[in-house]
């Protein structure tokens, strides 16, 4: 879809005829065309849906024209959307949103069109390695899952929590850390279960861990795949409880959702943008937590109990006023190894944070 008009190049030449300041009028006038790139579908109330909200919101914005396509796997596949938007559409900033698309497929084509902005979400930009036209945005959403722990410890009866996850990769593994560690901080004796399905997207798989886990007796359950959507409605189905991931899922589940992290993308959107309209360098590295408002809290259920809301919203006021370390030591691993000394707390903007490649002890699991 291409939504700038079809005599705009022609308009635009003849601006350029009348000196600089017709020029600036035909750049300020030209529409900036964003591509967005999903690797499932725009509602599938996960990891694509999220970007679809703030895609959505930026087709609301003054010189703003959006294309989009949605189901694009982590192929060879991506590079011919991103061809064709760039040399159909126009696009002059792409936002390839999936995890695996980064490495080949935009360091492939970033050197080939210099002129166009890559951004990456999740990736891990490396200067004087990577091309500067491409960067990496995400948010600090461990703090939201940590906050999510907090809940999850309140709530749990059993003292036996889960965490479905796709991949073990540094972000993923963030996550299900935090939210141990939130739950630990209320209950410490909890333990939390955690199933590899090995894909981002893996309904069957997702499914089969879910109801493992509840006949295991896990009766809160949080999840890091690409659509929660069936690890919410199955563990509601076995009369669970759930926090969200990526967007709110609560409509799927109300009398099973306890809260959830969610992402806030439109403000890393929103920075790339103005950057490419303003002619500034394109940013090559974007990181934000709650603070910032990269990521967010869905609502409290009706079931969370005040002491459960008054321990997450006291943590929450803290992580805001940059008082509160989730990763402060002494941390021990799963195998008893200590990964974090004694007196070191790791700011999230430590580099430690985004090579992360254990689980916490009080998680079940391995890598």
């Amino acid at each position: 879809m291409n939504l700038r008009p079809l005599n705009r190049r022609d308009t635009l030449q003849s601006l350029a005829a009348l000196g600089a300041a017709g020029t600036l009028r035909a750049r300020a006038e030209k529409p900036l065309t964003v591509g967005v790139i999903y690797v499932g579908s725009r509602d599938d109330y996960g990891y694509s849906q999220a970007h679809a909200q703030a895609a959505a919101e930026l087709k609301k914005m003054p010189g703003i024209a959006v294309v989009e396509e949605e189901n694009v796997p982590e192929t060879t596949a991506v590079q011919k959307t991103m061809t064709g938007m760039i040399l159909q559409d126009g696009a002059a900033l792409l936002i390839p949103s999936s995890f695996g698309y980064f490495d080949p497929h935009i360091l492939a084509l970033a050197p080939k069109h210099q002129k166009v902005r890559f951004a990456h979400c999740g990736g891990l930009w490396t200067q004087g390695i990577h091309p500067a036209n491409v960067g990496s945005f995400f948010g600090y959403i461990d703090e939201c899952q940590y906050l999510s722990g907090v809940i999850a410890g309140h709530m749990s009866r059993s003292a036996k929590i889960g965490f479905i996850a796709a991949k073990p990769i540094p972000q993923v593994l963030r996550n299900i850390n935090a939210f141990t560690l939130g739950a630990r901080s209320v209950k410490p004796e909890i333990r939390c279960s955690v199933i590899f399905t090995g894909e981002w997207s893996m309904p069957i798989k997702e499914a089969e861990a879910t109801n493992s886990l509840a006949d295991q007796g896990v009766d809160v359950f949080t999840m890091h795949v690409d659509s929660p959507k069936v690890v919410v409605e199955t563990a509601a189905k076995r009369g669970k409880m759930v926090c969200g991931y990526h967007a709110s899922q609560a409509r799927l589940a109300p009398q099973a959702y306890l809260s959830g992290a969610e992402w806030n993308w439109l403000t890393a959107y929103k920075t790339m943008v103005d950057a490419a309209q303003s002619g500034k360098p394109h940013p090559n590295f974007l990181r934000g937590g709650l603070k910032e408002g990269y990521v967010r809290m869905s609502a409290y259920g009706a079931m969370v109990g005040e002491a459960a809301r008054k321990n997450a919203e006291a943590t929450k006021a803290r992580m805001l006023a940059g008082s509160f370390a989730i990763f402060k030591g002494p941390i021990e691993d799963n195998r008893g190894r200590v990964v974090i000394a004694a007196g070191k707390a790791l700011q999230q903007t430590d580099m430690e944070l985004e090579r992360m490649n254990y689980l916490v002890e009080g998680v079940l699991g391995s890598i």
